[in-house]
Parts: structure tokens; C-alpha cells; sequence
């Protein structure tokens, strides 16, 4: 984990929902130490517990009493993380854990219940780039806890040719072309594809490591593996979701990416409650 990049990102939610400064809190207390708890309200799959944490130390000194393992299947009522610490640090950071909490359970909870279906096949869950601005990096790690695979954090880490690249380009063939020319075999080549036609224009080029179904139905992608025969890595994407995944774990592909797993899942119910005042 870069925790350099963690807080910075802390501490800009932080300045989004303190500002300058907790009036009301800080009107009402002095110094006082509290005893809180984080607790589910709903089953899921807990993700974010340490940056949870973070967050309050980022404000203050806080012991951390006991912490749920990342990636545990929880239900309603269980004690998710119990902290102690002033009053001031935990009520002023207490949105915004709970925030985080809350959002990357969510992704998790969603993602593990789209990776289990396909771990039979041998299939596994990539997600996309579609994630919430300012959040790309922690959604991403919450869709590891809930056992899918990053694609790429961003668009420096491979190379994806996608339906506007082969357009302005005049075509797959040179497209895949341009892009060996300039980088040579040192990233993955992944290319993008709408139909069988494509397909077999990219099976015609030299230096392409993978081959993305888009937007094909179930009947093309069994088209598509028969054509390939194992020659490239398969990933299949296009409104993917927890309602049709199952007509896509088709043998012969090796993943099956969804925006879904980020931009569609619920936040989990969680909340916290401060249990005492300590003495």
C-alpha cells in the first residue's frame, strides 16, 4: 500500500467535510477520551478498516481496540472496529470513515458475489476504469478484498486500443502497428473488438497480447474462443452485471470485466456508536 498516496487522499476528504474546523464539536468538548464502535447493520464483506482508521489518526491519537480482518464476511450487529480516543478526533472524523467504510464495503460486497460465480470456470473478475473521481485508488483495492483483479489503475500502465484509436487510426492493423513502433514489446497490447470480422484482423497482427470481446452476445463469444483457439489472453466486457455474468463464464476466456462492481454498488449499512466516556 503507497501511504503517502492514502493520505493525501484522507486529507483532502478531510478538508471537503471539516474545513477549517468542527464547530459543533469543538464547542462541546475539551479533551474528554470516548470509547466508540463501528458496527454493521447489514451482511457484506467489510473493506477499508485501515484507512478508516487513518482517518482518525490523521486528527488525532486514537488506540485501536479490535478491528475486523479485511475481506471477512460480516452480518448485521458484528463489531466492525472499536477505537478510544478523544472526543474531538473521533466525531470530527467519524463522516468520513464512515464514508470510506461504507463505499469500499460496498464495492467488495458486490465484487465477491460476481468472482464466486465464476471461480468453477476459472474465470476472474477485472474492473474497469469507471470509478469514482478521487476514489479510483481505494475502490480499486476494495475490489481486491473482494477478490477480483485490477485492470489498469490508469492509462500509463498498458496499452488498450479502443473503437475511437482504430477509427482515427484507419484501422486495427495500424493502430496495433503505431503503437509497436513507439513502445516497442515492453507493455501489453490489449485490443478492443465489436465483432468476429475484427477479431480476425487482430489474430493478422504481429505484437497483440490480448483481445477484448465488447458488447458480444453469449453465442459470439463461443464464436470468438472456437476462432482464437487459446492464441490470446480473452477478456469479455460490455453491461456486465450480476443479472447475465453467468451466461458469459464461457470456457476459453480468462476474464470477464464490469464497470458494474464499481459504479452500481450499494454502500453497506454501517454506523458508529460512541459507547462511554473513559476515565
Amino acid at each position: 500500500m503507497w501511504w503517502k498516496k492514502v493520505d493525501d487522499l484522507l486529507l483532502s476528504y478531510l478538508e471537503e467535510d471539516v474545513g477549517w474546523g468542527d464547530v459543533t464539536t469543538q464547542s462541546i468538548f475539551g479533551g474528554e477520551k470516548v470509547r466508540a464502535v463501528m458496527l454493521a447493520k447489514e451482511g457484506g464483506v467489510v473493506a477499508g478498516i485501515p484507512f478508516a482508521i487513518r482517518v482518525f489518526q490523521l486528527l488525532g491519537e486514537v488506540r485501536v481496540l479490535r478491528k475486523m480482518e479485511e475481506g471477512t464476511e460480516i452480518k448485521k450487529g458484528d463489531v466492525l472496529l472499536e477505537i478510544e480516543g478523544e472526543a474531538d478526533t473521533i466525531l470530527t472524523g467519524e463522516r468520513v470513515a464512515l464514508n470510506i467504510l461504507q463505499r469500499l464495503s460496498g464495492v467488495a460486497t458486490l465484487t465477491r458475489e460476481m468472482a464466486k460465480r465464476l471461480e468453477k470456470k476459472g474465470i476472474r473478475l477485472l474492473d474497469t476504469r469507471k470509478t469514482t473521481p478521487g476514489m479510483r485508488y481505494l475502490e480499486k483495492y476494495a475490489v481486491r478484498v473482494g477478490g477480483g483483479v485490477n485492470h489498469r489503475m490508469d492509462l500509463q500502465h498498458m496499452v488498450l486500443i479502443k473503437d475511437n484509436h482504430k477509427l482515427l487510426a484507419g484501422g486495427v492493423k495500424e493502430a496495433v502497428r503505431r503503437v509497436r513502433e513507439k513502445i516497442g514489446p515492453t507493455y501489453v497490447v490489449e485490443v478492443e473488438v465489436e465483432n468476429l470480422e475484427e477479431l480476425r484482423e487482430v489474430l493478422e497482427c504481429d505484437g497483440v497480447n490480448m483481445v477484448l470481446l465488447d458488447n458480444f452476445s453469449p453465442e459470439d463469444v463461443k464464436e470468438a474462443v472456437k476462432i482464437l483457439k487459446g492464441r490470446l489472453t480473452v477478456e469479455v466486457s460490455g453491461n456486465i452485471t450480476p443479472q447475465n455474468i453467468d451466461l458469459y463464464a464461457i470456457e476459453g476466456i480468462h476474464y470477464i470485466s464490469s464497470g458494474y462492481i464499481t459504479h452500481s454498488a450499494r454502500w453497506l449499512d454501517i454506523s458508529m456508536r460512541v459507547l462511554e466516556v473513559v476515565r
